[in-house]
């Protein structure tokens, strides 16, 4: 399509919508709903004629908070309560009939900010027109049904499935895609009016990270950027992949650190690699703050309005033919380099009954879809020739104390790697003596678990666990394998933790031949939303998952400074995960890539790539992979033993009462005083 053609339909859309306000034609309740969209549209379309006029660069830094602000403001704080975007209030008030897909169409039109500040004027054009056929629709004399309103939104969706395909492929491997990376780049970041040019819901947070960072020296800010560049590069180094053969990396962090993200370009340009950065479809990837996190959580099932077999298959040809258009920016793609944040007042959401739900159709169309797309991804982006490195780092709002919280984490992140390489390999020859591993929570924990372990044909070159320090996952240690389902067998339970920014009291999973038989938590009062939070959160619509990894975490340093601070429930996985045994349920971490040899520093190879679920990728790749990985950990506190259990019915202690025991690791004991 001609930009003059689009400009011309953009045009004629906002001309009509501008009438809206002000007419009569549409019946209440509807008529309110439709007039304040009318309203935010106008006003998406007065940001944009500010920003093309130079706004963003010449307000003062108070006056673009309140342009900031602006599209937000209706769902912050109490003003949810009566938002046509929260499913709760929008069912009570346009009824059962429309209030959910109306509720649906708020959320959407609500990306409008992202089409303006990145002028990507497709998009936005095309939203304005589904709302223009709505409306019309209510402008009739009969109210449309709740199936035509579907429809549309269905069809909304499906017609522009190819062009939403293509942006998110270029999302990822494409390095043209300078929105982001010109900000970072350009700007002058000692002058925080530039946070703002993003478009993204700014806070306290952001600006407190920048004004933090401010304060570093540039040999400061080189180091934090050299951590977690060498940290990918060492990924590929250790995994024996030729980092030489890529052309680019793909930059994921939260906005406030450009200081250090403009250093990594530089020094990832250094490599050879050029960086895409972008906010990834779920505006993640380049992310500001949540302008309401129950807001994200209430939606985050709205495809349930509309999703069918017809449109997973538009969806999945569209994958492939939009990757086969970008098959060589894909072939040069190394992977993602990403900048976690943590610290932010813990969530816990509410489940609503008005929210959208799938039905137990469309959760295996989900799946389904995401396990192909995932075929799809590594037949271009192999994972054999893949890699990536993850870093974290608090966020302001964590406690009072950020400042030396922040340099405490620089500090872990840049722990002794050949210390902890070293200590952790004699766990590693330990548990190599094993048949299984036994792990007892302590106190209100209730853990009892059995790991079933590979066996070694030859223990002289092979091994179970992959001795892993600060290069794909940072900061140090851990030890790691893929259990043997089998016998694995027992209880998984903690007494709280945070798994993907959402908390669970009491999660208890229960493990036969290592996979989940049964679950539960204590987050609500009725059994049956217990069960529903995990399924949709955890087991992520599957009805089990195996045990995909199981492993030792050894970084004691970092769990004392967890206790000091009293920050321990506020750390990310990439952290936690390190503070004690830890156990992922979902695929292994070597998913796609079983048949790569990987080898630990000792020469050793890593021989338990794969269980007997993935194992049946090479006759049925859709029931070898779930898409999923989540960690869960039991702090060393909750920690009776960790055990070694022998063919011959011995045993070798590894962990007692939370403590170290096996000769040659008495050193990680030492931060515990």
């Amino acid at each position: 399509m001609t930009d003059e053609l689009l400009n011309e339909r953009y045009a004629l859309a906002i001309e009509r919508i501008r009438q809206i306000p002000a007419e009569k034609s549409v019946p209440q309740p509807y008529r309110d709903f439709f007039a304040q969209m009318a309203q935010y549209l106008c006003k998406m379309d007065q940001i944009r004629s500010r920003i093309a006029e130079g706004y963003l660069k010449t307000a003062s830094e108070e006056e673009l908070a309140v342009f900031n602000r602006e599209p937000y403001e209706d769902v912050i704080g109490e003003r949810y309560e009566t938002s046509y975007g929260n499913p709760a209030f929008a069912v009570r008030a346009l009824g059962e009939t429309h209030g959910r897909s109306l509720c649906c169409l708020y959320r959407e039109l609500g990306n409008a900010v992202v089409w303006v500040y990145e002028d990507r004027l497709l998009e936005l054009t095309a939203a304005m027109e589904l709302y223009l056929e709505l409306y019309a629709m209510f402008e009739e004399e009969t109210l449309p049904s709740a199936q035509y309103v579907k429809e549309s939104i269905y069809w909304y969706v499906s017609d522009y499935a190819e062009e939403r395909q293509e942006y998110q492929v270029r999302e990822i491997v494409d390095p043209s895609l300078h929105f982001v990376k010109d900000i970072v780049m350009e700007s002058d970041l000692t002058d925080l009016r530039y946070l703002y040019q993003y478009g993204e819901y700014i806070t306290e947070n952001e600006k407190g990270t920048a004004r933090f960072l401010n304060t570093f020296s540039q040999e400061e800010i080189d180091a934090m950027a050299r951590t977690y560049t060498e940290g990918f590069r060492k990924c590929f180094l250790v995994a024996r992949k030729d980092l030489s053969k890529k052309k680019t990396v793909s930059i994921r962090f939260h906005i406030g650190f450009e200081r250090m993200i403009r250093a990594a370009i530089l020094q990832f340009r250094e490599m050879g690699l050029e960086p895409v950065i972008s906010r990834g479809a779920r505006r993640t990837w380049v992310a500001g703050a949540s302008a309401n996190k129950q807001y994200d959580y209430d939606h985050r099932n709205d495809e349930a309005l509309y999703l069918n077999e017809d449109l997973v298959k538009r969806r999945l040809r569209a994958m492939q033919v939009k990757y086969d258009e970008y098959k060589e920016l894909a072939g040069g793609y190394a992977g993602p380099a990403v900048v976690e944040t943590f610290g932010e007042v813990p969530f816990e959401p509410v489940n609503k009954k008005q929210a959208l739900h799938l039905n137990e159709r469309q959760q295996k169309l989900r799946v389904g879809f995401q396990n192909e797309a995932g075929q799809i991804v590594n037949r271009y982006i192999k994972d054999d020739e893949y890699g990536y490195t993850i870093i974290a780092y608090p966020m302001p709002e964590i406690d009072p104390r950020y400042e030396k919280i922040f340099r405490e984490i620089v500090k872990i992140n840049t722990l002794d790697y050949e210390k902890y390489q070293r200590i952790q390999q004699y766990l590693i020859d330990a548990l190599d003596e094993g048949a299984s591993v036994h792990v007892l929570g302590k106190g209100e924990n209730r853990t009892d678990l059995r790991v079933m372990l590979h066996h070694l044909n030859d223990p002289a070159k092979e091994t179970n666990f992959e001795n892993c320090v600060a290069d794909c996952n940072i900061p140090v240690g851990e030890v790691f394998t893929s259990p043997s389902l089998t016998g694995t067998t027992g209880v998984l339970h903690v007494t709280g933790v945070y798994l993907n920014e959402l908390y669970y009291r009491d999660l208890c999973l229960t493990l036969t031949d290592g996979m989940i038989t049964a679950y539960d938590c204590a987050n609500f009062e009725k059994e049956e939303d217990n069960r529903t939070y995990i399924e949709e959160n955890l087991l992520y619509h599957h009805r089990t998952l195996p045990i995909g990894e199981f492993a030792i975490g050894t970084n004691t340093t970092a769990y004392v400074m967890a206790e000091q601070y009293s920050i321990a429930g506020k750390l990310p996985i990439l952290i936690a995960e390190k503070m004690g045994p830890h156990f992922a349920m979902g695929d292994t971490c070597y998913a796609w890539a079983e048949d790569s040899p990987m080898y630990n520093p000792d020469g050793k190879e890593v021989i338990a790539r794969e269980n007997e679920v993935s194992a049946k990728r090479k006759e049925d790749p859709s029931k070898a992979y779930f898409g999923c990985h989540t960690d869960i950990t039991i702090p060393y506190r909750e920690l009776q033993s960790v055990a070694v259990e022998k063919a011959d019915g011995t045993t070798i202690p590894l962990i007692e009462e939370g403590r170290f025991v096996l000769p040659g690791t008495e050193e990680l004991n030492e931060p515990f005083g």
